[in-house]
C-alpha cells in the first residue's frame, strides 16, 4: 500500500531540510560574515588583522596543515575493481528440468518421494530451463570423483581468468595477490596453487584460499584483497576467483531438506581484478565493506551445515528457518551499512523509529530506511526465489530493483558466490549502468552471515561481452513471486 501524496511531499521536505541543514547553516553564517565586513570596510579589518599575534597566526595556518598531512599519511589507500568477468558456460552443460528429472529417475539410490519432491522444488525455485550443470552431472548414472571436481575447476575458473585477462590487458607477472573461494571442494594443492601453476605467477604472490564460507564467500574474498592492498606496494594488483564446485556434492539420499541443495546449485564462477593504482584504468571504486556474522547464536550457526544423513550420505541441510535467519542477519548488517550511506534524514528517522518503539512497547512498526537514496543499483544474492523475496519485502525495494538477482536466478541459477557478479554482468549488459551509479552488492553465507560490498561505477562497460551477451535480448521474462 503507498502512502498518500501528501505524506510523500512533507517526507521529501523533511529530507530536503535535513540532508541539506549544515550547508544551509554555513550558507547563513558566511552571509553574516559578509555583511558585517561591508559594514567595517577594509580600513577596520586590516587594522584587526595587524593586531593579531604571530604566534596565532602561526598557529592558525601551521594546526590546519599539520592535520591534513597526519590524514591524508593514515587514511586508506583508495581501492579499484579494475574489472571483472563471469564465466561462460558452453551450451553442452545445460540442464533443463525434464532432464534433471529423468537423470534423477535413474540413481538407484533415489525413490520416488525424493524426486517427486526435488521436481517440485525445481518448479517453485526460479530457476528457468537454461541452467547449467558439469558435463559429469550428465552421465547416467552421475560420475562424482575427485576428477571429475577438477575438471570442472580448471573449466570454470581457467575460462574465467583467461577472459579478465583479456579485458584488462594485464600479465599474470603483474599479480601481487591471489585470493580464490570454494566452500566445500577443498583439494591438495589447492584452488589458488592450482591457478599459480598454470599462469606461472610470480614466487612472492601473496595467496589465500577462503573454504567453508558459504555463499557470501565472494564477498569476504574482496574485503579479504582490499586489506591486504593496503600493506602492499603501491599499485599493486589483487586477483580474486569466486566459484562453487558442485561435482562432487551432489546428495544421492533420501533427506528432503538435504536435496534441495541439489535443485538450486549450478555451475559458475567469476574473476575479479582489484587494484591500488590509477582510477583512470578502473570501472568501479570500492567504497565500504561492512560483515555481520551469527554464528555465536545455535540456530544461526545450525542453519546451513554439511552432515551425514542416517544412511551415511554426505550432503548439505538447510533448515527450514534459513529465511527467517537471513532476514534477522540482514537487519544486522544493515544496521552497520546505514550509518555509512544513508542520508542523514534517514538517518535520524530510524533513530526516532527505534526510541518510539522502546517508548511505546514496540507499538509501533519501525520505520525502513530507504536505500534507494544511497544506491542505484542493488545486487542481492541469488539463493533462491524465497531469499531474494524476503531481501524484497525487508528492504521496501520495487521489482525493478531486485530484476538482476531474479533473472541471475532464471539463468544462471544458484552460483553461489558468483552470483552477484552475473547480476552486476546483468545491469552492465542492459546498459543501466553510469558513471557515479552506487552499487550495494549483499551476499548470505552459512555460519550465519551477511555481508555487503558498496561500489560506485568510474566508468560503463565499453562493450558487452560475458555470459548475458547470447542472451540479454530475452530478458527480463516473467517470474512470479513466492505466497506469502
Amino acid at each position: 500500500m503507498n502512502p498518500p501524496p501528501n505524506t510523500k511531499r512533507y517526507k521529501y521536505l523533511f529530507q530536503l531540510f535535513i540532508n541539506n541543514f549544515v550547508v544551509t547553516v554555513l550558507v547563513i553564517l558566511g552571509t553574516i560574515l559578509l555583511l558585517k565586513a561591508a559594514q567595517l570596510g577594509p580600513a577596520p579589518i586590516l587594522i584587526r588583522l595587524y593586531a593579531v599575534r604571530c604566534a596565532h597566526l602561526f598557529l592558525a595556518t601551521f594546526l590546519p596543515i599539520s592535520l591534513g598531512t597526519l590524514y591524508l599519511m593514515h587514511r586508506s589507500r583508495s581501492v579499484y575493481l579494475v574489472d571483472y568477468a563471469c564465466f561462460r558456460h558452453t551450451y553442452d552443460c545445460r540442464t533443463p528440468m525434464a532432464a534433471f528429472i529423468e537423470h534423477a529417475h535413474n540413481i538407484p539410490s533415489m525413490d520416488d518421494k525424493s524426486v517427486r519432491f526435488m521436481k517440485r522444488m525445481f518448479e517453485n525455485s526460479g530457476i528457468g530451463d537454461k541452467s547449467y550443470l558439469p558435463p559429469n552431472s550428465h552421465y547416467i548414472p552421475p560420475s562424482n570423483t575427485l576428477s571429475d571436481s577438477r575438471n570442472e575447476a580448471e573449466q570454470v575458473i581457467f575460462s574465467s581468468i583467461d577472459d579478465l585477462f583479456a579485458k584488462t590487458g594485464i600479465s599474470p607477472k603483474a599479480i601481487d595477490i591471489l585470493v580464490t573461494n570454494c566452500s566445500a571442494f577443498c583439494p591438495v594443492p589447492s584452488l589458488a596453487d592450482m591457478i599459480v601453476n598454470k599462469y606461472k605467477l610470480r614466487c612472492d604472490v601473496r595467496s589465500i584460499h577462503i573454504s567453508g564460507m558459504g555463499c557470501s564467500a565472494g564477498l569476504i574474498s574482496v574485503e579479504a584483497a582490499k586489506n591486504l592492498l593496503q600493506v602492499a606496494p603501491q599499485g599493486g594488483h589483487a586477483l580474486l576467483v569466486s566459484t562453487e564446485i558442485v561435482s562432487l556434492h551432489f546428495y544421492t539420499g533420501k533427506n528432503l531438506s538435504m536435496l534441495l541443495p541439489n535443485v538450486l546449485f549450478r555451475m559458475g564462477g567469476a574473476a575479479v581484478l582489484l587494484s591500488t593504482s590509477s582510477r583512470t584504468r578502473s570501472r568501479f571504486k570500492l567504497v565500504h565493506t561492512v560483515r555481520t556474522i551469527t554464528a555465536a547464536q545455535d540456530k544461526s550457526y545450525q542453519c546451513a551445515s554439511q552432515q551425514e544423513d542416517d544412511a551415511g550420505e554426505i550432503g548439505v541441510n538447510l533448515s527450514k528457518d534459513l529465511v527467517a535467519i537471513a532476514g534477522d542477519t540482514l537487519q544486522a548488517n544493515i544496521t552497520a551499512i546505514g550509518s555509512l550511506v544513508l542520508p542523514f534524514s534517514e538517518q535520524l528517522l530510524f533513530a526516532l523509529s527505534l526510541i518510539g518503539r522502546k517508548l511505546l512497547n514496540r507499538k509501533i512498526k519501525p520505520y525502513v530506511p530507504d536505500f534507494r537514496m544511497a544506491f542505484e543499483h542493488f545486487c542481492i544474492h541469488a539463493g533462491g526465489r524465497a531469499v531474494i523475496d524476503a531481501v524484497q519485502r525487508s528492504l521496501g525495494l520495487s521489482d525493478e530493483d531486485v530484476e538482476p538477482s531474479r533473472m541471475a536466478l532464471h539463468r544462471f541459477g544458484n552460483t553461489s558466490s558468483s552470483s552477484v557478479w552475473y547480476e552486476l554482468g546483468y545491469i552492465d549488459a542492459k546498459s543501466r549502468m553510469r558513471k557515479g551509479d552506487r552499487i550495494w552488492m549483499i551476499g548470505f553465507g552459512s555460519g550465519f552471515k551477511c555481508n555487503s560490498v558498496v561500489l560506485q561505477c568510474i566508468q560503463p562497460a565499453s562493450n558487452l561481452d560475458g555470459p548475458w551477451a547470447d542472451c540479454i535480448h530475452e530478458y527480463p521474462v516473467g517470474v512470479t513471486k513466492m505466497a506469502t
